[in-house]
């Protein structure tokens, strides 16, 4: 099929497309944008010393990053309707290319920044043409098994990531981070030229600059504020001012996509009622998952008092068991629906969240070993089925807009999640340090940390309850033109 065939506003016939090869160029695609976003962070400490420069703005590297995709999914729906699945994954994977060289060479912080934010730019566009691409070619009963193959990808790619950003910073530069990605990104780039087709339908919406205005300052404001609130003070003049102007934003964002003809980010999607129950299981999830993948390093390398490259390795089976999951559930849902999966799998996560509020400075590395692959195994029955059970509810033309949702949706809960539970394992240590006779004592330090953990894991551990009430409702649904199809 001729990609530039789909440039009219006919429906594309997806009938006779060869799906392996796309599948195999977005998995490559995916594995190395969401590996090089997991490289990064273990690196910290070099780049401060390299560059001369304070923790607040390293920090930048990450914020910065986190920003532009919360900025730019939201229009990741309107973009995907006016560019085909080839230019659009081809123009996310030259971004993400052009970024990584950037970092490679950066002889200053300003210039690594402008990489970052060229690489996120790539990776912004990634995420929801992946899996807009996903329920273009797959019919509903087997979109399991191919959102599991996306979740083996987006999920082994955080688990080997800090291990092997470890192992490269012990014996080479930081460099090395983005120039060991090079050839990874220049192949998927090959490869999905030769190979990828047009699945997308092009209907070329009118462009609401007001709307794109509106989704920037509120995605951008909210993804911003919480991530400063949660390095600082919620209560900073510049936490509290981007909180609230990305709040107003939003609801005029909402208004407005209500009263035009053509929404940037269609929200009759809500209409239909399994997606909007997962897109909420979603968010909960996401914020329970980030507040864990935040505190576990902390509890090993401040407690347990491990090398950053040691606790990199402790998470990493719990990772792995993860990806390899991913998959297998994804057929699972294919055979049984999403209830036989989901339940099981929140009632793992919670049981795994409470073990984890008694953790202390005598617990074990097996232990915490134990409980991270206990946790992961139950996310890896809840995430793709969830999602692909919410998605599968919508019809075709709502595709990019419940994709771009529910990106949009998980990066600022991400963000709203690691503030929250940050601020409140501090606040639990301040309070504990209150009532103790010596609080620069190393023991009482310890001591202090394990409290405010305990108090942020319990929290999460009420997160974990409301999910799995949410989770007995999620029940296999189908798109009302397949309703319509099968009674005709």
């Amino acid at each position: 099929m001729n990609p530039a065939s789909a440039e009219g506003h006919a429906p594309v016939n997806t009938s006779g497309i060869k799906r392996g090869p796309i599948v195999a160029a977005l998995i490559i695609g995916a594995f190395v944008a969401i590996l090089n976003e997991t490289l990064l962070n273990i690196a910290f400490p070099d780049l401060m010393q390299q560059f001369n420069i304070e923790p607040s703005t390293i920090q930048w590297l990450s914020t910065a990053y986190m920003l532009v995709i919360g900025i730019l999914v939201p229009v990741t729906a309107l973009l995907q309707q006016w560019f085909t699945t080839r230019q659009m994954f081809l123009s996310a994977m030259l971004l993400f290319f052009a970024g990584t060289i950037i970092c490679s060479a950066a002889p200053s912080f300003e210039v690594l920044l402008v990489g970052r934010i060229v690489q996120a730019l790539g990776t912004g566009l990634l995420l929801p043409v992946m899996m807009n691409t996903i329920l273009a070619i797959y019919p509903p009963e087997e979109r399991g098994g191919a959102m599991g193959m996306m979740g083996l990808v987006i999920m082994f790619g955080p688990a080997i990531g800090p291990t092997l950003a470890g192992l490269i910073i012990d014996t080479m530069s930081w460099r090395w981070l983005f120039l060991l990605v090079v050839p990874l990104a220049a192949f998927s780039i090959i490869f999905a030229w030769i190979y990828l087709r047009n699945v997308s339908q092009i209907t070329k919406p009118r462009v609401d600059i007001l709307s794109i205005l509106l989704s920037s300052i509120a995605f951008g404001g909210l993804v911003y504020g919480f991530s400063k609130a949660g390095e600082g003070s919620w209560t900073s003049p510049e936490v509290v001012w981007t909180i609230v102007a990305g709040g107003i934003g939003l609801l005029l964002f909402i208004w407005r996509q209500l009263v035009v003809k053509e929404p940037i980010l269609d929200l009759r999607a809500f209409r239909y009622s399994m997606f909007s129950l997962v897109t909420v299981l979603m968010l909960v999830l996401m914020m329970t998952l980030f507040s864990t993948m935040i505190l576990l390093p902390l509890f090993l390398q401040n407690v347990l008092l491990m090398t950053a490259f040691k606790s990199g390795l402790i998470l990493m089976p719990g990772g792995i068991i993860n990806g390899i999951m991913a998959p297998v559930s994804g057929k699972l849902f294919d055979k049984f629906g999403p209830r036989v999966l989901v339940v099981p799998g929140l009632i793992l996560m919670v049981f795994s969240i409470w073990l984890f509020t008694r953790l202390d400075a005598d617990s074990t590395a097996g232990y915490v070993v134990t409980l991270h692959i206990i946790l992961l195994i139950g996310i890896s029955l809840i995430m793709m089925p969830a999602q692909t059970s919410g998605l599968n509810q919508l019809p075709r033309s709502l595709y990019p807009h419940g994709t771009a949702i529910m990106n949009t949706l998980q990066q600022v809960s991400g963000a709203i999640g690691t503030a929250l539970f940050i601020s409140i394992m501090s606040a639990g240590t301040k309070n504990y340090m209150k009532t103790v006779e010596d609080p620069t004592a190393p023991a009482a330090k310890v001591s202090g940390m394990v409290a405010g953990m305990h108090q942020a894991f319990w929290f999460a551990f009420g997160m974990g309850i409301l999910a799995l009430v949410i989770g007995f409702f999620v029940k296999r649904v189908k798109a009302p033109a397949e309703e319509k199809r099968q009674a005709a």
